[in-house]
């Protein structure tokens, strides 16, 4: 797809304009060579319109058969994205779904009432080591969809709007930005994209959205005349424009935001709810492992194992 004039940076940039209203520097932590940062939820800042959850994967080099290896968990009341830069990643769920995660595509797993899941990267055709990076997002559920039936939809990564010029290129994941619209359904409206910037390209935030962030995955950019470097995240204040310039590297940078929910939310484990109660029920479930009858199913094919209640 061609540029859209929509996403030429007719905004203020440098000096001219200072609209951040929260800067998150994630902290990392070493999973046994495998690092992961993690920038939402953070102190000062629960979410980004409707993305409760942020956290950067890798990058990281596995060895063939050995790496993720996330046994099958429960979730509640949120959405999840596992968008991959490179590498791979095996996804089973218990509504039957057996699929795998590759760079640039979407896979979104809808959990409302209660979802199954397991994260592994266990291709026994894998000869060589394996690159593996990325960003997995969860996305809070309004209230009207927390007792919703779970759901899992694909969107191959040539289905999703792609717009590139002027040292730039957009891929669109979820939701509406820049006058284009991602295939797959949500609950909410928000935007999230995939932006890599060529060495001084610029590119405008979508005004049309109530709360918006940017996380610097490489490079730099700089905004109000400060650098921001890869492994920061930034909320800006709403209403303001606001436009980001890549440093003499480039920079690939995630877009984030959309319409705030109807209030807070409790995050426990992986369970996101609107109230304790829907938390205290959810572990009561898991708890009890009732996978025929029960509230959660364990994946068909990845069954002998799961992650007990903490």
């Amino acid at each position: 797809m061609s540029w859209n004039p929509a996403l030429d940076p007719h905004c203020p940039t440098g000096d001219e304009v200072d609209a951040i209203d929260t800067l998150i520097v994630p902290r990392a932590r070493d999973l046994g060579g495998f690092e992961v940062r993690r920038a939402l939820p953070a102190p000062k800042r629960q979410m980004v319109g409707p993305f409760i959850f942020f956290d950067q994967m890798g990058p990281a080099e596995f060895l063939p058969t050995r790496g993720l290896d996330v046994r099958p968990h429960p979730h509640i009341g949120l959405a999840t994205i596992s968008y991959l830069f490179r590498g791979r990643m095996h996804h089973r769920d218990s509504l039957g779904t057996d699929a795998w995660i590759e760079p640039g595509a979407v896979n979104w797993m809808v959990a409302g009432q209660g979802i199954t899941h397991s994260e592994r990267t266990d291709d026994e055709t894998q000869v060589d080591p394996m690159p593996f990076f990325g960003i997995q997002t969860w996305v809070a559920l309004p209230k009207d969809h927390e007792d919703r039936a779970p759901l899992f939809q694909h969107a191959a990564a040539d289905a999703l709007p792609y717009l590139e010029g002027e040292g730039k290129s957009v891929r669109l994941i979820l939701g509406d930005a820049w006058g284009e619209h991602a295939p797959v359904e949500t609950a909410s409206e928000m935007f999230y994209a995939d932006a890599v910037l060529e060495a001084g390209a610029a590119i405008p935030m979508p005004d049309d959205h109530e709360d918006r962030g940017v996380y610097v995955v490489d490079g730099s950019v700089e905004q109000a005349g400060t650098t921001f470097e890869a492994g920061q995240m930034m909320v800006f204040r709403p209403g303001d424009r606001v436009s980001l310039r890549a440093g003499p590297r480039g920079a690939r940078v995630m877009l984030l935001g959309g319409e705030t929910l109807e209030g807070p939310r409790y995050i426990w484990w992986n369970f996101v709810a609107s109230s304790k109660e829907r938390i205290e029920e959810a572990k009561e479930a898991w708890r009890r492992g009732d996978w025929e009858n029960g509230r959660f199913h364990l994946p068909p094919g990845d069954d002998a194992e799961f992650i007990p209640l903490p």
